[in-house]
């Protein structure tokens, strides 16, 4: 599997013209974001727990909207992200709301060489290992944050989606990490009409490579569950079967959309 020297430019290029199109978006509601609205599903809430004082790492963090819930239900948060205009964005809402989480730029994998220490919770979720060609590095960055006794949460959309073309009328693409996938895309999954074009670059993960991504990086796997529904009515073709649940119709409620999982480092 050949995997294209500069997928990192592009991808950055593509969540930078995302960002943009993303803030003015109904879909993340930064307006009532910013009057008191939390962007946590209660899939996630249950997982984490009670945050207070909880150092908690979060990957991948977008502009920041879950880092900045998290911090204010008391837990103290370092997010990254690799697209600059996320994190500039990120920050500026840290200001406005005079809150104390932290924004690291950086590609996930180069994060040992721009942030020091560990943490309670290492914590991420929705569309975000398929931009990282090899989970056994993503396993080794979270086990390297996580201090003995620290515990991973994740909650991500179900590798079987990613099977299927974007209207879901056939399967197009292999479940397994066999290919690199390189398209021409426009729009956004919050505005499928936005002016934007751009290259993505993306990878089908399994569960099985999940899985092995974070036991061969020494941590032990906790809890797993699967969903059939999604909290995000992001994908095409999708109707809300309750709320805060949409399912996408062409598969009804007989394919996982989501799961999520726990892992645990062990204290020795």
């Amino acid at each position: 599997m050949k995997i294209p020297e500069d997928y990192i430019r592009k991808n950055k290029d593509a969540w930078d013209k995302r960002t943009g199109v993303h803030l003015d978006s109904a879909f993340y509601d930064v307006a009532g974001f910013l009057k008191g609205r939390s962007s946590l599903n209660p899939t996630e809430l249950a997982l984490l727990g009670n945050v207070q004082d909880k150092r908690i790492l979060h990957l991948q963090c977008h502009f920041g909207q879950d880092s900045l819930s998290l911090a204010r239900m008391g837990a103290r948060v370092t997010g990254v992200d690799f697209s600059e205009t996320a994190i500039e964005q990120a920050r500026q809402l840290n200001a406005q709301l005079q809150l104390n989480a932290d924004f690291v730029c950086c590609d996930l994998y180069d994060l040992p060489q721009h942030l020091d220490g560990q943490f309670d919770i290492v914590f991420t979720s929705y569309g975000v290992i398929g931009w990282l060609p090899d989970l056994q590095r993503w396993g080794a960055v979270i086990s390297r944050f996580l201090k003995p006794g620290g515990r991973f949460v994740m909650v991500e959309f179900h590798p079987l989606v990613w099977i299927f073309d974007n209207d879901f009328t056939h399967i197009r693409y292999s479940y397994f990490n066999t290919e690199t996938i390189e398209e021409e895309s426009t729009g956004s999954y919050t505005d499928r009409s936005a002016p934007i074009r751009y290259t993505e670059v993306s990878w089908n993960h399994s569960l099985d490579e999940v899985f092995n991504g974070l036991w061969q990086n020494g941590l032990q796997l906790t809890g797993f569950r699967e969903y059939d529904f999604s909290h995000y009515p992001c994908f095409a073709g999708m109707h809300a079967a309750a709320e805060g649940a949409y399912r996408i119709t062409a598969l009804g409620d007989k394919a996982p959309l989501m799961y999520s999982l726990t892992a645990l480092k062990p204290a020795t």
